[in-house]
């Protein structure tokens, strides 16, 4: 099968201009391809094989290169000293030398060849050139379509460009379907795998952040900073907020009239994520009071960490009403704090400080011998205040009775 070469690169030249690919590039390719195609046809898929074009003559110099070794362990990349130098009579250990061919045809199967490797290394091309205009946009907010939903993968476009956004960078609770619009963060540009990707982000704390510029114009110039997030995607957040200018309101500004500031970021992250507004503060016993909100704080004490590798402790006190609300559910409350704050916090009740109580009665002086009790009553330490009550009652009336028979006598001689 016979290749037209100029035909070629005039076709790759017209694909260089739609797709912003410099000719020389496309040029490259092309020989890349036409070496990978003569490799397949008339050698081995482990030669080092270049191939240049010659437009004007409309033919192809292809280049078997060697390497000049003492001993040969690679018969396809490698040549005795002896072999190289009937080829070149010069060569030396180290250096290479080259077979040299000259085709102007290639066969159907490597031909076939060729144009795959183009197509291929054209939309290799295409994609890097994509992906370097987007070298300025990385971390920034823009709006996505989404183009396939997998299980563990969102697939998304940005003008010419392809995106993922993967599970960890996905709202929790969030579905997505094909053709939805997003914004989404453009957090980097990948390029260790098989070929370069966009990861885009949604469950980011740095999205939420830019979320907040976004509404909060006074974070522009500089009268109220975000300090701190520390994020559960879809669940629940904390931002730790402060203001650089006298009498300003650092959580009022980020919460805005009736709410409508923070309403507008849940409006786009999802209503079932809280967001809590905190004032971040230079005293690590306020801070931490602060970022437990809406816990009601008894005292907190701070404990340096141990080692580097530990973060330093703090210890919250709080009421029994008041623990529940401190941990939050399933450990959410106190543990955003601790990422907040970076502190490990551990939270305790006052009640389980407290000594156990001293008994109030009074120590007795002196003791009293044991009075016989009749028999049928219970033995005890001390009389209930009814047995007292009863015992002074039957005293009082033996007392009566004793009376009355003492004075029964004489009533008696008078009659």
């Amino acid at each position: 099968m016979d290749i037209d070469l100029k035909q070629m690169v005039m076709i790759g030249n017209t694909l260089a201009e739609e797709k912003n690919i410099s000719p020389e590039t496309v040029h490259e390719i092309i020989e890349q391809a036409v070496a990978a195609a003569w490799r397949r046809d008339h050698g081995h898929r482990e030669q080092n094989v270049r191939a240049t074009i010659n437009v004007h003559r409309g033919d192809v110099d292809i280049y078997v290169i060697y390497e000049v070794v003492d001993e040969v362990s690679d018969s396809h990349t490698q040549l005795s000293l002896k072999e190289a130098q009937e080829k070149n009579p010069k060569a030396e250990v180290g250096q290479t030398v080259e077979d040299h061919y000259q085709i102007s045809q290639l066969g159907r199967v490597a031909a076939q060849t060729a144009k795959q490797v183009i197509l291929q290394k054209l939309r290799e091309a295409e994609r890097e050139v994509v992906l370097n205009e987007f070298e300025d946009k990385i971390d920034t907010i823009m709006v996505s379509v989404v183009t396939r939903v997998d299980s563990r993968v969102t697939h998304l476009e940005i003008g010419r460009a392809r995106g993922i956004m993967p599970a960890s960078e996905q709202i929790q609770g969030e579905h997505y379907y094909i053709g939805q619009r997003l914004k989404v963060l453009v957090k980097t540009i990948e390029r260790e795998g098989r070929e370069p990707q966009l990861i885009l982000s949604r469950g980011s704390t740095r999205f939420l952040e830019l979320l907040f510029e976004n509404e909060v114009p006074e974070i522009s110039n500089g009268a109220v900073v975000i300090k701190a997030i520390a994020r559960e995607p879809g669940v629940r957040s904390k931002v730790a907020v402060t203001s650089t200018v006298p009498n300003v309101d650092p959580v009022g500004t980020f919460v805005g009239g009736h709410g409508a500031r923070v309403k507008s970021v849940n409006g786009e992250i999802g209503d079932s994520e809280k967001i809590d507004i905190i004032v971040w503060d230079e005293d690590p016993k306020q801070y931490i009071i602060n970022a437990l909100n809406p816990t009601e704080i008894e005292r907190a004490e701070i404990f340096a960490a141990a080692d580097k590798s530990q973060l330093p402790r703090a210890k919250v006190y709080v009421a029994e009403d008041q623990l529940n609300v401190a941990i939050g559910r399933s450990g959410q409350n106190v543990r955003l704090a601790g990422r907040l704050t970076g502190y490990d916090i551990d939270i305790t009740t006052n009640e389980a400080q407290k000594p156990p109580p001293a008994s109030s009665s009074p120590t007795p002086t002196a003791t009293k011998p044991a009075t016989p009790k009749p028999a049928g009553k219970q033995s005890g330490p001390r009389l209930t205040h009814k047995e007292k009550l009863e015992e002074s009652l039957l005293e009082t009336i033996e007392a009566s009775t004793k009376d009355d028979d003492s004075d029964s006598p004489d009533q008696k001689s008078e009659e």
